[in-house]
């Protein structure tokens, strides 16, 4: 499978070298060359330096024949934007981006993006842990947090 990776963070970094060590023929994305030390070692994938907002980066990059693409920078409104583009522009057919933000999370789900909040996901593993999984009232408590 071909993945294209936007942000060479913690989390995207991780997931690279995953998906590569894997099998999966990846490359990365960031506009910082230094983030890419932290891709495994054994990281056989590429490197592209530049914004997954540039449809030339994104092209050198392999957008045109992804499976995936996976937008876990920073900034949110870059990670919707580059994950539209790709979904709209090149039609990758599985689109994931991270969005902090819930209320924005919600609304762009809506418009058809899979995404991830850490924001909801860790607060509701902070809830399981203090309050329990059994409590009932747990999901309402965690709703639009």
């Amino acid at each position: 499978m071909k993945v294209v990776v936007m942000g060479c963070g913690r989390v995207g970094a991780r997931v690279a070298s995953i998906l590569d060590h894997n099998g999966h023929d990846v490359t990365v994305i960031d506009t910082n060359a230094i983030a890419f030390r932290r891709l495994s070692p054994d990281f056989s994938g590429d490197t592209v330096l530049g914004t997954g907002i540039d449809e030339d980066v994104l092209k050198a990059a392999g957008i045109e024949r992804a499976d995936a693409f996976i937008a876990v920078t920073n900034g949110d409104n870059r990670n919707i934007m580059a994950g539209q583009v790709a979904q709209t522009m090149f039609d990758v057919g599985n689109v994931i981006v991270r969005i902090y933000d819930p209320v924005r999370e919600d609304t762009y789900r809506r418009l058809g993006l899979s995404t991830v909040c850490p924001t909801t996901t860790i607060s509701a593993l902070i809830i399981d842990q203090v309050i329990g999984a059994s409590d009932p009232y747990r999901r309402v408590a965690t709703r639009g947090a």
